[in-house]
């Protein structure tokens, strides 16, 4: 599988990175900092590096430098929120492959990140997300369990593709059912509860006691991997 390394501060941006870049079907490690940053990127292949310029420990441009004098030539893709072309110019000659201002949009993210994996001769990411035995396609409309075809209606592959995007994060009934339903939605929290019954079923190893979509009491659910 293709993996990628990302280093970022700020949590909300490298947890979004990552959300985003895990559903294209990318393996992802997540550095908080300029000094882990370097050690895995100098330490462990990856097919591609996500580098913010502005980072605690050392700074993007400290780590690429670091990177290139070590021979290590896998692709950098510079985020940085600076814009003046001083900086672009520099990261360049420091061996950067790509740059990418902040705000930037998903799919031009994406974009970039085919480009220089494509560019690279990197396996192309798979579009299936995998936990346990499951294996997922939002894109396809497709679940498989244990390489056996699974089916799911339509509101439990929302439901399930709620939980995977803020895995980790408990999820209310009431932002299922905006997520899933939609916000001009009828239904209760009961039916809620019902599809989630359901889904369990699918894919979880024991719905009785489930691994995936957990109950938080008193708050909703969360999915943990």
């Amino acid at each position: 599988m293709t993996r990628i390394l990302i280093v970022e501060d700020e949590p909300a941006i490298a947890l979004g990175l990552e959300d985003d870049l895990r559903l294209e079907g990318y393996e992802v490690e997540v550095a908080s900092d300029g000094t882990a940053g370097a050690r895995l990127a100098l330490g462990r292949p990856y097919d591609l590096i996500l580098l913010d310029l502005m980072l605690p420990g050392r700074n993007g441009l400290q780590i690429c430098r670091e990177v290139r004098r070590a021979g290590i030539s896998t692709p950098i893709l510079m985020l940085t929120a600076k814009a003046q072309e001083a900086d672009k110019v520099r990261g360049f000659e420091l061996g950067a492959d790509d740059y990418l201002t902040k705000p930037y949009g998903t799919l031009e993210l994406r974009a970039r990140v085919k480009a220089l994996l494509r560019r690279a001769g990197a396996t192309p990411a798979s579009e299936w997300f995998r936990f346990g035995e499951i294996e997922v396609s939002f894109a396809r409309g497709e679940l498989r369990r244990g390489g056996q075809p699974v089916d799911l209606t339509p509101l439990e592959f929302k439901i399930l593709d709620c939980f995977i995007r803020a895995r980790g994060r408990v999820l209310s009934r009431a932002q299922l059912l905006d997520g899933a339903w939609g916000p001009n939605t009828f239904a209760s929290d009961r039916i809620v509860d019902n599809h989630i019954a359901n889904l369990r079923r699918k894919i979880e190893p024991d719905p009785a006691e489930p691994t995936y979509i957990v109950n938080v009491r008193g708050l909703g659910y969360r999915f943990d991997l």
